[in-house]
């Protein structure tokens, strides 16, 4: 979960594009995740408390799937020179195993290299006409939130 910060107290996922466009990360690793915006969220809540058709009903939230690698590049063009940290090679896999036995984050990780998981949010499209926002749209939007409350 991504999109535009509301406070610096506690930063939980969205650390991973601070330390990106920190360049606090000597590149990304090959790990993939379905990225959602906070908004599109707080949007499908409303619509699953407000319709009808959703009494008694699950719906998966999840977004696009993308790379960390893509994610740096769109950071970096997106940003323009205040992504110009941002590192946009990928670490070959065993490099990140092997840190990771060093690295308690990366340990948690490193089963998920080369990972791609894919979850339908059709029902949610058609029961309750959600549609999440591009995830381009949502690392770029988060990223800018970082730097205007300046913990980049």
């Amino acid at each position: 979960m991504f999109g535009p910060i509301l406070t610096t107290r506690n930063l939980g996922s969205v650390r991973i594009i601070q330390r990106m466009v920190a360049g606090k990360m000597p590149g990304t690793p090959r790990i993939g995740l379905e990225i959602v915006d906070v908004r599109d969220l707080a949007d499908i809540h409303i619509r699953a408390m407000t319709s009808p058709e959703a009494a008694g009903e699950r719906f998966l939230a999840t977004g696009e799937f993308t790379w960390m690698r893509e994610m740096a590049q769109t950071l970096r063009a997106g940003l323009g020179p205040a992504g110009a940290k941002v590192p946009t090679r990928q670490l070959p896999d065993f490099m990140v195993r092997f840190a990771s036995l060093f690295d308690r984050q990366l340990r948690t990780i490193a089963v998920s290299l080369g990972r791609r998981n894919r979850h339908s949010t059709g029902k949610a499209k058609r029961v309750l006409g959600w549609q999440p926002r591009p995830a381009a749209e949502t690392v770029v939007d988060c990223a800018r939130s970082l730097i205007d409350w300046r913990v980049v």
